[in-house]
């Protein structure tokens, strides 16, 4: 009986064929690679030229408290802010490298009561105005995590997406800048690390956007008036 034979030249044509049609769709590896760095490049320009943005020196000295809350599967939002230090350190090392004054959680915990902390995430304008003149703050940056769970019919797996909302507001509540990350993973179901990931990746572009609206917002929003 003989032997099949190797199959190479069937795969060999195949694989010419493919490359003819990536060939003659335009498509090079190269042209990717030139997209990427074309975007890496934008992204780069855009960081710069938002934390070039020109910040008023007494600004810069009022303080910022900065907390984080996480949005569970049945629309409670937990705070305890000892579970999210990594979260923190992410943004807050960051606005320190800016010169803004921030506390660290060790300062929150030990000058505002957890009831405080989630009261603000309940949208409560008086206990957050409560929390704010306790700690001294001026202003108050919270981050909400929140995860979306679906079914991948492609992949067959659990599709996990988590967004990172920001919000900078006065000491008054009033709403100064927001920023926005998100990112989607389909496997796994560690929300946190997640998170954490997703701040790694998104923070510079987060905090530079928070940066440039709080040094061109922040005096009105407080009621001030803009020096030129």
């Amino acid at each position: 009986m003989r032997r099949p034979r190797p199959a190479l030249p069937a795969l060999a044509l195949a694989a010419t064929l493919a490359c003819g049609a990536l060939h003659a769709q335009g498509f090079s590896f190269s042209q990717q690679d030139d997209a990427e760095r074309r975007a890496e490049a934008a992204r780069s320009a855009r960081i710069a030229e938002q934390l070039s943005t020109p910040c008023r020196a007494d600004l810069l000295n009022k303080k910022i408290m900065v907390v984080i809350g996480e949005v569970q599967s049945d629309g409670y939002i937990v705070a305890q802010q000892q579970n999210y230090g990594p979260h923190f350190e992410a943004i807050n090392a960051r606005l320190r490298s800016l010169g803004l004054r921030t506390y660290t959680p060790e300062e929150i915990r030990r000058q505002i009561a957890q009831a405080e902390i989630d009261a603000y995430f309940r949208n409560d304008p008086d206990a957050a105005l409560a929390a704010s003149k306790r700690l001294g703050a001026s202003f108050v940056l919270s981050g909400l995590i929140t995860a979306t769970a679906t079914r991948s019919m492609v992949m067959a797996v659990n599709q996990v997406a988590v967004t990172m909302d920001f919000n900078l507001a006065g000491s008054d509540g009033r709403q100064i800048a927001t920023a926005r990350a998100d990112s989607a993973s389909y496997a796994g179901s560690d929300v946190r690390r997640m998170a954490l990931t997703l701040v790694d990746e998104k923070a510079d572009e987060v905090v530079a956007s928070l940066y440039a609206d709080h040094c061109r917002k922040a005096g009105f929003a407080a009621g001030g008036t803009s020096r030129k």
